[in-house]
């Protein structure tokens, strides 16, 4: 390990005692749920979808398939997990999943998530906090990659865990058994394998399947302005940091630069589909590109400079989910964005990790760059020639080229324009009133979706929750269902049967959907939910070239898996809203959050679906369910 000496302090967040990856090595490891319990799981979930007839159907199929040809495919890969003992059984098909798509990573897998504005307001003006934020992200990277970085650590009891005397102790618990003394204080240290790919990483188009690419060797920026292309070498050749009053410059450099925007800007093509932009970026390599591409691809992240300031939360999202398509590398691990005003928020691709790993980056720089800043407002520029420290790059365009950029732009412009979104806040209540009235905060926003669709729409579908399974060695994700025969019998009392429910009787149905719904978060976090599961015996079928079995290609297998409404939910002091595209036409990507007093709510959509009504109907919700909570009598 490197010298950490107070002079050397600046360029890192903090010192941990207990190494980063103190954990890693002892993680358990993911496990393959019993097959029964899988096929129970997702009979359940089918329950609330189909009819009488479609159950039996769909009961009959899994229970075939569960004595035959699933029994077979589990036992495979239960086989194929024992000598894989590294990773975990979903790894593969996962990363299969994300980087075998064709669909444009814009909309389709991309997600945001926006910074809070510095407390301090003089602080969010462009220039200082993309120094600042630049600067505390470097601070991460070389945190990370010294071992320096705090494991992160769930912790359920951390008078316990999260102190210096168990940090003390520990520390000289050997790698291979750190996470049991850990699992004895109750808390639970996470997989952080993801990490490493937050910085010089670039997923990169291929025919077929896409290529994680990370060069750790690089020590350039790359700044995006105006659909302009920049570098500048921020790390230098010992490994420090450049200091920050010449990224500054740097910076300031780029901002005062009138070059005009591109005529043929090359971000767009990383909005196309995979195939087409695999097809083109040979093209461009083969055009005399390949050192200008090798630098964006390499770069430790991509930093987004909008020359607009924001005008509404409307308009926040979207920025940070899409953007204008040419001032914006979608294919980076993130892309840290930064508004005319200061607003900050980040894009991130999705192969390469999860919310889990994002999310502590922008705590941390978030923290680093409010509490302890590089720079103020009183900060000059270092006196440095900024016009040979930072390179434009040019990139050579044939005709071909320059075809499939308008192109590109003509079908990102008409996705945008068929995009909506649209924002609440629901202020009557949050976590706070919830938790004393003894019911989860996240069954109640999951069912206030579900009566908001059955007012909206008339009718219950799939519905999916996203949870993370960081708890193990190379989890990822699960599935929540949160569309249950409890909510479903709850949401109709509500919407279609209020006169004949007493309030008390509501209460009881509110509340036996929170106690359900803890138990499928609590099965999905421990890495008993069915989908993954399910998705891994189908992708072994698949690369065993086995035909595909019928269990399969029931059409409510299909639907169960169209998720029409689709939610994520992250909440922290550094983030003020998240989202992401609907994953599928018909469907509605809902990104929210439940504060202590006041919930918060964003949703995308296309044409076939209406956002905004659908908004009003979860607010409705909301206030019926807290209204009844607090003992009120409600109307219809």
């Amino acid at each position: 390990r490197r010298g950490y000496s107070s002079a050397g302090a600046a360029q890192y967040l903090h010192r941990s005692i207990v190494p980063t990856m103190h954990y890693q090595k002892s993680l358990p490891r993911l496990p393959v749920p019993k097959l029964e319990d899988t096929i129970r799981r997702y009979l359940n979930a089918q329950k609330p979808l189909l009819d009488d007839d479609q159950f039996r159907k769909t009961e009959e199929l899994a229970h075939h398939f569960e004595k035959g040809i699933g029994r077979e495919l589990h036992e495979q890969l239960v086989a194929q997990d024992k000598q894989n003992k590294h990773t975990s059984y979903i790894t593969g098909p996962w990363f299969d999943m994300y980087l075998k798509a064709r669909e444009p990573v814009v909309l389709n897998f991309n997600a945001f998530m926006s910074f809070n504005p510095d407390p301090k307001s003089e602080y969010n003006n462009q220039l200082i906090r993309a120094t600042n934020m630049t600067v505390s992200a470097i601070r991460f990277m070389k945190t990370f990659r010294a071992g320096y970085l705090e494991p992160e650590v769930f912790h359920l009891n951390p008078e316990k865990s999260d102190t210096q005397v168990f940090k003390n102790i520990i520390r000289f618990v050997p790698s291979s058994l750190s996470w049991f003394g850990a699992y004895m204080v109750n808390a639970y240290p996470l997989d952080m394998s993801q990490y490493f790919r937050l910085f010089n990483s670039t997923r990169l188009p291929k025919l077929t399947r896409d290529e994680l690419y990370t060069d750790e060797k690089a020590k350039h920026l790359l700044v995006l302005r105006n659909g302009n292309f920049y570098v500048f070498d921020v790390i230098d050749r010992d490994g420090n940091a450049l200091e920050p009053s010449e990224i500054q410059a740097h910076l300031k450099y780029i901002l005062s630069d009138n070059s005009p925007a591109p005529a043929f800007p090359l971000g767009y093509l990383t909005s196309e589909n995979r195939d087409t932009w695999a097809l083109l970026r040979k093209n461009l390599l083969d055009n005399g590109n390949d050192e200008a591409l090798q630098k964006v691809d390499s770069a430790l992240f991509c930093l987004s400079l909008d020359d607009f300031p924001i005008k509404d939360f409307m308009h926040l999202s979207h920025t940070m989910l899409h953007g204008d398509g040419a001032n914006r590398w979608y294919d980076k691990s993130f892309n840290l964005i930064i508004t005319k005003d200061g607003t900050a928020g980040i894009n991130f691709e999705h192969s390469w990790g999860d919310g889990v790993a994002v999310l502590r980056f922008q705590n941390e720089v978030f923290k680093d760059s409010t509490n302890t800043p590089a720079i103020s407002p009183q900060s000059q520029p270092a006196s440095v020639d900024s016009s040979r420290a930072v390179q434009k790059l040019d990139f050579k365009l044939n005709d071909a080229l320059k075809a499939g950029i308008t192109k590109a732009k003509q079908k990102f412009d008409a996705t945008i324009e068929s995009l909506s979104l649209n924002l609440i806040q629901f202020h009557e209540g949050g976590k706070d009133l919830l938790k004393q009235k003894k019911v989860s905060p996240d069954a109640v926003a999951q069912l206030a979706f579900q009566m908001a669709f059955l007012r909206q729409y008339n009718q219950t579908v799939a519905t999916y929750e996203s949870c993370s399974t960081a708890a193990f060695k190379h989890g990822r994700t699960e599935t929540i269902r949160p569309a249950s025969v409890h909510t479903k019998k709850c949401s109709e009392a509500f919407v279609r049967e209020l006169s004949k429910h007493s309030t008390e009787e509501l209460q009881k149905l509110i509340e036996e959907c929170s106690k359900y719904h803890g138990r499928l978060t609590k099965e999905a976090a421990m890495g008993q939910g069915f989908d993954r599961h399910l998705f891994g015996l189908r992708h072994l079928a698949l690369s065993k070239g086995i035909a595909l079995p019928d269990f399969y290609q029931d059409q409510a297998y299909a639907r169960i898996n169209h998720n029409i409404i689709s939610t994520s939910t992250l909440t922290s002091p550094a983030v003020q809203l998240g989202g992401f595209g609907p994953v599928v036409s018909d469907g509605f990507g809902v990104g929210y959050q439940v504060h202590s007093d006041w919930i918060g709510c964003n949703v995308s959509s296309y044409p076939t679906r209406n956002g905004k009504e659908f908004l009003q109907c979860v607010c409705k919700s909301l206030e019926d369910i807290f209204n009844v909570l607090k003992g009120k009598k409600i109307g219809s």
